[in-house]
């Protein structure tokens, strides 16, 4: 069982997909929040309250959509009916997400209220089953590192696409809001294809005993009752608030803090650039130190950049794009090393319960990293609003500070956490062959 390993179609084939969704996902990530206030017309309170409530429904569906999938059967098998069906819904919501309506105030807020929270329930269905589906592909340890990190580099392909051409695509267009629509209308039609690829090209070889009949109960003993899981939550959670964050705080960052707003789409190149170097690395830190140490380096890494980054003046532009690099190499282990250790939870449940409860351990880790980013969207409106952020105005002394502060020393409090959660992770390459090795000899 441990030696399965994919060819190389096969590990292309799955991580392309990524590509598609991080269209979607780093959009919403990058440029809704600044597209709310400064496109939309929301407030930035107003614009708090849309991705707090729309961000928590998509969290909270998670849990819901891994118990479905993790009980679907069909001659597709259980995970990949999803990528096939939930594409095209997909994309019709995000283009409406990013649509701003001929209403009047009232009107727009509504319309923001149902089109994001719609968008966030058909992500949740595309995206649950898309992530389970790396523990049904292979059960070897290295082989996950491997897969998730081409899905890594295709993720980061699609991240560099959104944040290097749609600062500058927008701008061709006669306003912004029109930029914008069609923007994500190009996305969403490439985002659809992708997925589409990922579903002719992958087959799903680890399968539930055929006896199991899946309880409620087994999948929350499988989540609640998983100490490598509950590990792997907190870095998740912790990585996706540091990014969510920086990627959102820069647009602000560079137009107002550095009164260059030129480089938007330079910085986000240039960052998520290096985040492709980091890749060639990740592997070898992970062979050497452990997916844990990697990640725990990788932490380190971004406190020491995030404080260079705070002590840097506005006029040091180069230093500041060194530090940025910097955080965005830290941040490159965290980001793909989570998804490899998640397949090994579902193992660890397999062996220590007896269920395989892929969809429930998916789902709820996708659920923290989506409440980091509810928090994170809805925080950096709320601290905007406190700080009396007025959009396209001249900002304040106290909003500058915010903002500055956003950008900086918040990644470096969240990375405390990474490196204690790091140090407590203890399900290393050892065990996992060791649980594997059990679970073999018992069905023999």
């Amino acid at each position: 069982m441990d030696t399965e390993r994919l060819t190389s179609s096969e590990r292309v084939g799955y991580g392309i997909a990524d590509f598609g969704i991080n269209l979607y996902f780093i959009s919403t990530m990058t440029y809704l929040l600044y597209f709310y206030t400064d496109v939309f017309g929301l407030s930035a309170a107003a614009a708090a309250g849309v991705m707090g409530v729309a961000r928590l429904v998509d969290a909270v569906t998670d849990p819901i959509m891994g118990g479905i999938a993790e009980r679907t059967r069909s001659r597709w098998g259980r995970l990949r009916p999803y990528l096939l069906f939930g594409a095209l819904p997909l994309a019709a919501l995000a283009v409406l997400t990013f649509t701003v309506p001929g209403l009047d105030t009232l009107g727009k807020l509504w319309w923001a209220y149902i089109t994001y929270t719609a968008f966030g329930i058909a992500y949740t269905v595309v995206s649950i089953p898309y992530s389970a589906l790396t523990a049904s592909l292979t059960s070897n340890h290295e082989e996950r590192t491997v897969l998730s990190t081409i899905r890594m580099a295709c993720a980061f392909g699609g991240g560099l696409v959104v944040s290097g051409i749609t600062w500058d695509l927008v701008g061709w267009f006669d306003s912004e809001a029109e930029g914008y629509r069609w923007s994500m209308l190009l996305y969403a039609i490439a985002a659809t294809a992708l997925l589409w690829v990922t579903f002719a090209m992958t087959r799903e070889r680890i399968q539930p005993p055929a006896e199991q009949k899946l309880k409620l109960s087994d999948s929350a003993r499988a989540v609640l009752f998983n100490p490598p899981l509950i590990v792997v939550i907190v870095m998740f959670t912790g990585g996706m608030l540091s990014f969510t964050v920086r990627q959102a705080v820069a647009p602000y960052f560079f137009k107002y803090n550095l009164e260059r707003p030129d480089l938007v789409g330079t910085w986000f190149q240039v960052t998520l650039s290096i985040m492709f170097l980091g890749l060639l690395v990740t592997p070898m830190l992970a062979r050497r130190y452990g997916k844990a140490g990697g990640i725990l380096i990788g932490a380190l890494v971004t406190i020491v950049a995030a404080a260079g980054m705070y002590f840097t003046p506005y006029s040091e532009i180069e230093l500041i794009f060194f530090w940025g690099c910097l955080m965005a190499l830290g941040g490159t282990p965290i980001a793909v090393l989570g998804w490899a250790m998640l397949p090994d939870t579902v193992d660890y449940a397999q062996w220590r319960h007896g269920v395989r409860a892929d969809g429930a351990i998916f789902s709820m880790s996708s659920f923290f990293q989506k409440l980091a980013k509810t928090i994170g969207g809805a925080g950096i409106a709320g601290v905007l609003a406190l700080a009396g952020y007025v959009a396209n105005a001249e900002q304040t002394a106290a909003s500058l500070a915010a903002i500055h502060g956003l950008m900086t020393l918040a990644p470096a409090a969240i990375m405390v956490v990474m490196v204690l959660a790091a140090r407590a992770y203890r399900l290393d390459a050892g065990a996992h062959r060791r649980l594997l090795a059990e679970m073999d000899a018992g069905r023999s």
